[in-house]
């Protein structure tokens, strides 16, 4: 794994159309996100995902160039689309592995993936930092590039 202070960790948004065929879609998620999940954990990768219909927009904070260009090639991503990076100082999601991020008024949904399906966790409340950028998700969500 890259030392992250050598090469700079970075804040990287981006958005993309969900290819997954919607009757495939809760197990091939469920089977995306436990690898995720593992594969993030070992390249020290944080961040939250928000899915809405069938747009995936995701705050990734690490060393994550690399990754979001096996994302932009990845077939269950179309019109990937870079919203931000930014250099960070310090972490925001770093205790977040992965969660639903739900449209404005819901609550937020932490989540466990298994192989089967994804399943609730315990909620754990966000911070005004978290909700920052969360709310820049929702929008660009919408289909809002001005938010970000």
């Amino acid at each position: 794994m890259a030392d992250a202070t050598s090469e700079g960790v970075i804040r990287l948004i981006y958005r993309s159309r969900n290819r997954i065929v919607e009757d495939r879609r809760k197990v091939a998620l469920g089977s995306l996100f436990s690898q995720a999940r593992s594969n993030n954990k070992e390249r020290n990768i944080c961040g939250a995902l928000l899915l809405s219909d069938n747009w995936f927009v995701q705050v990734l904070e690490a060393v994550v160039r690399r990754l979001y260009e096996k994302i932009e090639k990845d077939p269950r991503h179309e019109h990937v689309e870079l919203l931000e990076t930014t250099p960070i100082a310090e972490r925001v999601f770093g205790r977040w592995a992965m969660a639903k991020v739900s449209e404005d008024g819901e609550p937020d949904i932490t989540l466990i993936a298994h192989r089967d399906g994804i399943h609730r966790a315990h909620t754990r409340g966000t911070t005004p930092e978290q909700e920052e950028i969360l709310s820049v998700m929702r929008h660009a969500a919408r289909g809002d590039k001005h938010a970000v």
